[in-house]
């Protein structure tokens, strides 16, 4: 083997976050950046949103010193993850930021901060997001003055959150700015990975890959889409899924661990033998494809047989809670109240529970469906407010 193929082999992967509010650009960013087209749903394609996480992988490179996605001396793997902007999907976009380890914030110069600009920028500080890049997206629709005004409010939002965090003016459309886009994501720091101790990969998707006609003895079992937090997973190592599948019986709801082999492991589109932490992955399984459609193993955790937490539906978390409501003006973030029903977001499950005990700082919170939990996880919790999931504060797993 080449060096050169050696080293390109041997590259870290860093998971990329692109948030930001909705129509300011993001999934054009994206395109640009890695000539995909992360927004693949049907419903997404008619209505112009990202409704779904869209996922897309380059390889980057150095040539002389400019950095590109064709040529060179390569540098880093990249994995983008793109959330959706919109309000009702603040759900998705927190799932979205269990898998990252920085983000690109995009603020339409011609729009300016806008209520989600603001709740991603705080999710991500809840989602213990250390790196953060904000592209200035849209500066051919605006004047010099305008772009300034834009810039210096930019600069005041991130104050006291993220204050290193380098603004980068940007025409997606144009493709104005785009090498320096992949220069600052060449500087972020290389993230810490944990490879001993047992595999705990987060599942963010499940799906059929099958096409119609495809015939039996070709078809491939339920595929897990997601990232591996720690640990090693190969071909052919025996896992197990929990809490599992949703069974219904005698009118009542219960989890079923699934277990099954990993038949093949992809890093973006590269089919591995074996897979470490970073990047975004997949696992086809032996599961039976029906399993897998339309997300139903979403938010499940994946590891080798009996090496996970027993599943729990008590949570006791140590919790923050902001100043104020992000999204809707300024409203105070009224105390955490006993019985009250809250939305939390751990690794990527979503989860809702009923406040049972309640300390200055610290509450049990008895969910309504099953999660695997692990001391010292990050949890963003939100409060219904107006019909909307708002994010109030965040939390650590007691």
């Amino acid at each position: 083997m080449s060096k050169n193929k050696e080293s390109y082999n041997n590259l870290e992967t860093i998971n990329i976050g692109i948030v930001g509010h909705i129509d300011h650009g993001k999934t054009t960013l994206l395109q640009k950046l890695s000539g995909q087209w992360a927004s693949r749903h049907s419903e997404e394609i008619k209505r112009g949103i990202t409704i779904k996480l869209g996922y897309a992988d380059i390889t980057l490179y150095k040539d002389n010193n400019t950095y590109n996605i064709k040529k060179g001396i390569p540098v880093r793997h990249v994995s983008f993850v793109d959330a959706p902007g919109h309000e009702m999907l603040m759900a998705t976009m927190l799932s979205g930021a269990a898998l990252i380890d920085a983000a690109i914030l995009v603020v339409a110069a011609n729009e300016g901060i806008k209520p989600q600009t603001r709740e991603h920028l705080i999710a991500m500080q809840a989602k213990k997001v250390k790196d953060v890049i904000v592209v200035q997206n849209k500066i051919d629709l605006v004047t010099k003055e305008q772009a300034k005004k834009n810039y210096e409010e930019i600069k005041l939002l991130l104050k006291g959150k993220y204050d290193n965090a380098e603004i980068i003016p940007v025409s997606a459309q144009q493709e104005v700015n785009i090498d320096e886009v992949y220069r600052a994501i060449a500087e972020l720091p290389s993230p810490v990975r944990k490879l001993e101790g047992d595999p705990v990969f987060i599942v963010a998707r499940s799906f059929d890959v099958n096409k119609p006609g495809t015939k039996p003895e070709n078809l491939s079992g339920t595929v897990l889409g997601g990232t591996l937090k720690q640990g090693r997973l190969k071909v052919g190592d025996e896992i197990e899924i929990k809490p599992g599948l949703v069974i219904k019986e005698a009118n009542q709801y219960h989890y079923k661990t699934l277990k099954t082999k990993i038949r093949k492991l992809f890093v973006g589109t590269k089919e591995k033998n074996e897979i470490t932490p970073g990047g975004s992955m997949s696992i086809e399984t032996e599961l039976d494809m029906v399993l897998g459609k339309g997300d139903i193993l979403a938010g499940n955790i994946a590891s080798f047989t009996n090496k996970l937490p027993q599943t729990t539906t008590v949570l006791k978390v140590k919790f923050s809670l902001f100043p104020e409501v992000i999204g809707i003006g300024s409203m105070k973030v009224e105390p955490i109240k006993l019985s009250e029903i809250l939305m939390l977001s751990i690794n990527t499950s979503i989860a809702g529970g009923a406040v049972k005990k309640i300390t200055k700082d610290e509450a049990e919170i008895h969910l309504k469906v099953p999660i695997v939990q692990f001391k010292g996880d990050n949890v963003g919790i939100a409060r219904n407010i107006n019909s909307h999931w708002r994010l109030i504060g965040y939390g650590t797993i007691i």
